[in-house]
């Protein structure tokens, strides 16, 4: 089966650099205002939303907060704006003459011409390796150059997790039937299920009654999942007879919650099936399966991990 990271729906939040120019005209009335203070005014002027306000990176960090961010460090780099004291920003002349000129917006372009900013940008690619300064012009010099570093670096983990997840389902599809039901046993073990005592096994094989894992869903096991693991090849979906089955089979063992997980996925019917039957049953395609086990650790290991320090405001307030 095959995964791709999901197209990131448009929630017209402006780029990072299209907020240099918010920045610039809340400060051009002179008064000097404290970081979360110009980041509110700044959001108000650009006529954000309550629900674009509280959109969250995976980091857990405001979009916006993290976009308007980088728009002030590029604007105090170039000297467009300046810290008169901790954590609060005052316009500049430059960057009075930036407003004048670029009422339509600034970009790192535009910056570039400034000389401030483009000593800087000499000094940092100096600093960093020629492979490493080649990778960064590249991406500079790409559409995704919008998005702020932090975006970019999650945009690049998910290519990266839709890459594992496609190998993921293909050696979860060229594996033993036995392998695959344990496997998603493991799954649901690391997801919390399983008690205290992190109860679950197999019953897959001749005689099943229909399941192929059962799994404490308390700490005490008074309540027990029951799962059904089909191992199908692309284009082989789950159709409405087969969830209907195992819903039988729940009630066979007296059962009113199950977990139905496959590789492929499922048809518009099953999953209607699915959401209007007594039974509590929760259907797990190839796409979500491959998302839970890179969560989860299962099948995948850590290769590499980055730490991302950011300035602490309220260390300097």
């Amino acid at each position: 089966m095959t995964t791709t990271p999901s197209a990131p729906v448009s929630d017209g939040i402006p780029r990072w650099q299209e907020f240099m120019i918010p920045v610039l005209r809340v400060l051009s009335d002179g008064t000097a205002r404290k970081r979360r203070d110009l980041i509110t005014e700044v959001q108000d002027r650009v006529g954000l939303s309550a629900e674009q306000r509280s959109i969250l990176l995976n980091s857990g960090q405001p979009k916006v907060e993290n976009r308007v961010g980088w728009a002030l460090s590029d604007l105090t780099t170039a000297t467009a704006i300046q810290r008169p004291a901790r954590a609060t920003f005052e316009i500049t002349e430059l960057g009075r003459a930036l407003l004048r000129d670029h009422p339509e917006g600034l970009d790192r372009n535009i910056l570039a011409t400034v000389d401030a900013y483009a000593a800087h940008q000499r000094t940092k690619a100096a600093e960093v390796p020629t492979a490493v300064a080649t990778a960064t012009e590249a991406v500079a010099e790409a559409p995704e150059s919008m998005l702020s570093p932090e975006e970019q670096i999650e945009a690049g983990i998910e290519l990266i997790h839709g890459d594992v997840g496609n190998n993921l389902i293909e050696r979860l599809q060229a594996s033993d039937p036995a392998f695959f039901e344990q496997a998603v046993v493991d799954l649901l073990l690391k997801m919390g299920y399983g008690g205290a005592e992190q109860r679950g096994k197999r019953i897959g094989g001749t005689g099943d009654g229909g399941v192929d894992g059962v799994i404490d869903q308390d700490p005490l096991g008074l309540d027990k999942v029951y799962i059904q693991a089909k191992r199908y090849a692309d284009g082989n979906n789950i159709g409405r007879e087969t969830v209907q089955a195992f819903v039988g089979a729940l009630q066979g063992v007296g059962a009113s919650k199950g977990v139905f997980i496959t590789t492929s996925t499922f048809t518009a019917h099953a999953v209607g099936y699915a959401n209007n039957v007594p039974s509590r049953v929760i259907l797990i395609d190839g796409a979500r399966l491959a998302d839970l086990m890179i969560k989860y650790r299962v099948g995948v290991q850590v290769k590499e991990s980055y730490d991302v320090v950011e300035l602490d405001e309220d260390f300097f307030e």
